[in-house]
């Protein structure tokens, strides 16, 4: 990507987390980074494609957050957590809730690129926790998977409201998590 790629980049995605996908143009876009819409639609094309890349980069930053929490813990029942860890790294600098969950509900047409990208982002984190939940021993692990992934989604929802939900999301994951694999008696 060539240096004003990269600045309309960075500049759509502080417009576009701040203000709404649906909410900006390209005018605010380009005058933003510095550069002619020319350039803009010479770098990208299309806003959609814009938005994409926007998402895209959130999805890699996100992705590599999670793997390195997830590989940081000391058990396999810790690692199940640690989407919950590393959320809580992310929302220092990402405090107004979840791209991915904004663009699904500015960008509802299922085939719309940005829209695919934000639902593979989180069947993604959903396949994760039942990869960490089989690896862990737990003995449902799909279930485990989707309240996991609904109490982790819940707190992100919450986030921009003065609740502080994650301490308590991560406490109850952790719980469920005991509890699947905890030895019967």
């Amino acid at each position: 990507m060539t240096p004003a790629g990269r600045r309309i980049v960075a500049a759509a995605e502080e417009l576009f987390y701040n203000r709404g996908i649906t909410a900006v143009g390209v005018d605010l876009i380009a005058e933003h980074s510095g550069v002619t819409k020319r350039t803009l639609y010479n770098q990208f094309g299309s806003k959609d494609h814009l938005v994409a890349t926007y998402l895209t980069g959130r999805d890699q930053r996100w992705r590599s957050l999670v793997r390195a929490a997830v590989d940081a813990g000391d058990t396999p029942a810790e690692a199940v957590t640690a989407p919950f860890e590393a959320l809580r790294t992310w929302s220092e600098t990402n405090t107004r809730g979840c791209a991915f969950i904004n663009a699904l509900a500015e960008l509802p047409d299922p085939s719309h690129p940005a829209h695919r990208i934000a639902a593979n982002q989180k069947l993604w984190l959903l396949n994760l926790f039942k990869e960490l939940a089989t690896t862990a021993g737990c003995p449902h692990p799909a279930t485990l998977a989707t309240q996991l992934l609904v109490l982790h989604e819940g707190a992100v929802a919450t986030q921009p409201l003065p609740l502080d939900s994650l301490p308590e999301s991560t406490d109850l994951a952790r719980a469920l998590v005991q509890a699947g694999t905890s030895p019967r008696h």
